[in-house]
């Protein structure tokens, strides 16, 4: 399927951890075109806490502008064609953060994708998930299959989406790039129906994979064709409208044999591979 939506990556240059500079972008616009992607939401890190201090915060802002802007007038020059927009992946490092500058949010609407300080997995978040919402917001939880301990806490994805986020896995997930557990978390929230969003996290570094294909191919062998529809085309594009995701369907149960296999693939964890944050 071409024309895909990616709502994850890390391609505004110098800024984070993911590509360093504008060459290494249109690489990277090439590698995800390829891979059958034509809109990107690329999402430099940023830090709740630096909504708190308005002249930190405008400094982050103007930064992450003036790069965004010199890589966006690179991929709008350069084949492929593809649609460059920007928002951020917010570390909720506090649990009040200030969503009102446009800037900081997903191209502008309403929606912010927020994530947990150090994959871990703090007291309190569907309040603080509920308060986002309460103040016009819509959170989109980052690679909820990544937190430690998610396996441990089967009802916790349910609370977050009872109070109106909403939840975004990452392709290499479902390849085992994480390590066993994140892939069997994401398999589950996928099965449970609770996954939103399917993105890359691409950090545009050279050696790194996307992952979109892999993922694919899990979920192809799922027969998860119409769920693959909505996670990476009709919900990211939504998005872009500033609408609600539409129901996703939920993965059809695994076989036994289709469990062993993916104990198997979990167990495939790339330790070695520079995988940011």
């Amino acid at each position: 399927m071409a024309d895909l939506v990616d709502i994850h990556s890390h391609l505004v240059p110098g800024v984070d951890d993911g590509a360093q500079d504008v060459p290494a972008v249109l690489h990277s616009v090439e590698r995800m075109a390829g891979a059958g992607i034509r809109t990107i939401l690329t999402t430099p890190h940023i830090r709740a806490s630096l909504t708190q201090a308005p002249d930190r915060l405008e400094a982050r802002l103007a930064e992450v502008s003036e790069a965004f802007q010199r890589a966006a007038s690179a991929v709008a020059e350069t084949p492929p064609d593809m649609e460059f927009r920007r928002g951020h992946e917010i570390l909720l490092d506090v649990p009040e953060a200030d969503f009102s500058d446009e800037r900081i949010r997903m191209a502008g609407t309403s929606f912010v994708l927020v994530e947990w300080p150090r994959l871990q997995i703090p007291p309190g978040t569907t309040r603080v998930l509920a308060r986002i919402r309460e103040q016009g917001y819509r959170p989109i939880v980052a690679h909820p299959e990544r937190y430690f301990g998610m396996l441990d806490q089967p009802g916790l994805a349910e609370g977050w989406r009872d109070v109106g986020a909403y939840l975004q896995v990452n392709y290499g997930s479902l390849d085992g790039r994480y390590g066993r557990e994140p892939h069997r978390a994401a398999l589950e929230l996928l099965e449970r129906g609770l996954v939103d969003y399917l993105a890359s996290d691409f950090h545009g570094r050279a050696g790194m994979k996307i992952y979109k294909e892999e993922a694919w191919n899990v979920l192809q062998e799922r027969g998860a064709g119409e769920a693959l529809q909505m996670l990476c085309r009709a919900n990211p594009s939504r998005i872009l409208e500033d609408l609600e995701p539409l129901p996703v369907p939920a993965l059809p149960p695994a076989s036994k044999l289709m469990d062993r296999i993916r104990d198997m693939v979990g167990r495939r964890g790339r330790p070695s591979e520079e995988q940011g944050r």
